[in-house]
């Protein structure tokens, strides 16, 4: 029998089968032998082939091979990964200027991580309605710099459900990830996008401007439109994982676009002489902010101290 995982709630996974039932599984006893780096062998979004025993239990005892997924270095088990969700066709990144803040660093972590595995990204700035002028200013200049980049970019407020039909065409027959620092709406966007749904939605700490997580598990969660929504759960810091420095250029569209007219072939951009990236961020035509977070995974091999900046 073959279906697909719509939801992850640790040790079971409930798979739609291709005749319409849903059915809890757990996963077979040595699937975890198999050399999957991973917390999560099974992702929701993953098409599987299910087993029953004698006592009816389904168990999942095949997954089939993958088109991407997007994966993020595990914050429990530094060299395992945690994947988010599996075969989908974008993701959108919710972000706030504030209340929490999303850093640039984040937002370019996840970025980078999309690229290595080829998943299109969209960048949803939320929270709109209670931004100042000076806030609503600078996601603004966040804005153009993403879209300047090549990153489709949407302005919206999810509590108000001002301009959140931009998204219904976006997303309108795709699978799509929906990711996001804890707090920054995405429980209160899925309730415009799909009201059925009816998330749990949870007020921002005020002592540290910080979100709470409100989701727990991953799930895939379908839209009257055609097509699904995948709900995860929100995450404080985004560390890749399995990127080689020797890789990293090609994540980062600006760096890799200026890194051809470099003296070296294998320049890492960092301190060599006739470096084009280097000259491109002197003349602003590379984001400072964006040449950091560069530099930032290129030295930050182990990736513990991302997890400072939130």
């Amino acid at each position: 029998m073959k279906g697909l995982v719509i939801k992850n709630t640790g040790s079971w996974y409930t798979v739609k089968t291709d005749d319409g039932q849903l059915i809890e599984s757990k996963i077979k006893g040595n699937f975890r032998l198999k050399g999957i780096r991973s917390t999560n062998p099974v992702a929701v979004g993953d098409h599987v082939q299910l087993i029953t025993n004698q006592e009816g239990t389904a168990f999942i005892s095949a997954i089939e091979d993958r088109r991407n997924y997007i994966v993020r270095k595990s914050p429990n088990l530094s060299k395992q990964s945690h994947i988010l969700a599996a075969n989908v066709d974008q993701a959108l990144l919710v972000v706030t200027v504030n209340y929490p803040q999303t850093s640039t660093t984040f937002i370019d972590r996840f970025l980078a991580g999309a690229e290595a595995y080829r998943v299109p990204v969209i960048l949803v700035f939320n929270k709109r309605d209670i931004l100042s002028e000076e806030e609503l200013h600078y996601e603004q200049m966040m804005r153009k710099l993403y879209e300047t980049i090549g990153y489709q970019c949407v302005e919206l407020s999810a509590a108000t459900g001002e301009g959140v039909e931009q998204l219904i065409p976006l997303i309108k027959d795709k699978i799509s990830l929906l990711s996001g620092n804890s707090g920054v709406g995405k429980s209160t966007l899925i309730n415009q996008l799909v009201p059925e749904a009816d998330q749990r939605t949870a007020e921002i700490s005020d002592a540290h401007n910080t979100g709470m997580h409100t989701t727990t598990f991953s799930e895939m969660i379908a839209l009257s439109a055609g097509g699904y929504l995948i709900d995860t759960p929100g995450i404080k810091g985004f560390g890749t994982f399995d990127i080689e420095k020797e890789e990293l250029t090609s994540y980062f569209k600006e760096i890799f676009r200026f890194s051809e007219n470099c003296r070296f072939s294998n320049c890492t951009h960092t301190h060599e002489p006739g470096c084009a990236v280097i000259r491109a961020v002197e003349d602003h035509y590379i984001a400072a902010s964006r040449y950091q977070s560069y530099l930032s995974m290129l030295e930050d091999k182990d990736e513990n101290k991302y997890r400072e900046s939130f």
